[in-house]
């Protein structure tokens, strides 16, 4: 089968749950043939037998390579998706992870820079990621859109819970979108939306779909990862590990990415900051422009970029990043 690509793409976290998926879904779009699966010390069997297992699964046109070592895996790397942090467990925010995994968001930044300053594009997934993929790109040196964060599965729970409303396939769910902060604090966008051709503001308020129906619906798609933790008793991966190869593959010059992503943001209203917005993704990176909305959607984003705002300034308090004013001093593209 010929691959996307022949570069290098390096799993970050591969032992875990979403890392292992992540590698079986890149394997399985066929999206390169050098692959290099990475992990902590503490995870060198489970890490190997991942690698293991994917070669006797007979993806026979790979070089699949298993390391705990940082210089070997990211020497070379051209493609990098890390959901390397902490999960989130049973009663805890993606908010609760933000010192740990902003930490580990440096290291990894710091590595980026030291063994593979050449990368093309780097997602990171793991929570809170707006703030986890703001520090990676500040310590990377890299360009703005090279370095990109999970939000879809914001907007496919949104799509996903229409359609399951509706009665229809979720492809007949159009127009759906949220944007912001990835987390309870997002904004949910529902006026571009059509339900298989007609348009949701023409159905909500009526008998089939009352507002006080639709209100719940967006804070349950806020609250879409708790929910997975009490159904499944654990913390949601199959379903970002699928979306961000979506994202990588975009990135690789694939099948353009479906719906919108986390990138670096530098407007007159929305500053230093990692938010969902409006997004193109392509073998050139993420290109954005800020989306628009109703009144109503447009103050829900300017609440959740506040809300942004907060943790990163509690980044510089916890001195894991230094003023924003100062930034530009450790990567001279922001």
């Amino acid at each position: 089968m010929a691959t996307l690509t022949n570069d290098k793409l390096v799993i970050v976290g591969a032992a875990g749950a979403i890392g292992s998926n992540m590698v079986q879904t890149a394997l399985m779009m066929g999206l390169t043939s050098e692959i290099c699966l990475y992990d902590i010390p503490f995870a060198a069997n489970a890490v190997e037998g991942v690698a293991e297992e994917m070669r006797q699964s007979g993806f026979d046109d790979v070089n699949i390579v298993a390391t705990t070592d940082v210089k070997e895996a990211f020497t070379g790397a051209k493609y990098i998706i890390s959901s390397g942090g902490a999960p989130r467990k049973a009663g805890m925010t993606r908010e609760d992870l933000l010192a740990g995994n902003c930490k580990i968001a440096e290291e990894l930044g710091q590595n980026i820079k030291k063994y593979c300053p050449d990368v093309k594009h780097v997602v990171i997934i793991f929570n809170p990621a707006d703030l986890t993929g703001l520090v990676t790109l500040l310590y990377s040196g890299l360009k703005p859109g090279q370095v990109t964060t999970l939000a879809g599965l914001d907007t496919t729970r949104l799509q996903s819970a229409l359609a399951k409303k509706f009665g229809v396939m979720q492809n007949q769910i159009t127009g759906c979108a949220t944007y912001g902060g990835h987390g309870e604090q997002m904004a949910v966008f529902g006026s571009h939306v059509e339900v298989a051709g007609r348009k949701l503001t023409d159905i909500i308020g009526t008998a089939e779909f009352p507002a006080e129906e639709w209100e719940q619906m967006k804070t349950d798609v806020t609250k879409g990862g708790a929910k997975i933790i009490e159904l499944r008793g654990r913390s949601s991966f199959q379903s970002p590990a699928y979306l961000s190869v979506e994202m990588i593959r975009a990135a690789m010059g694939g099948e353009p990415f479906r719906f919108p992503v986390g990138t670096y943001v530098k407007t007159d209203k929305y500053d230093h900051i990692m938010m969902a917005m409006k997004t193109t993704m392509t073998a050139e990176g993420a290109k954005f422009e800020v989306p628009q909305g109703t009144a109503e959607e447009n103050a829900k984003l300017d609440q959740s970029y506040e809300h942004l705002c907060k943790m990163r300034d509690e980044l510089v308090t916890l001195n894991i990043v230094p003023p924003v004013a100062e930034w530009s001093k450790i990567n001279p593209n922001l």
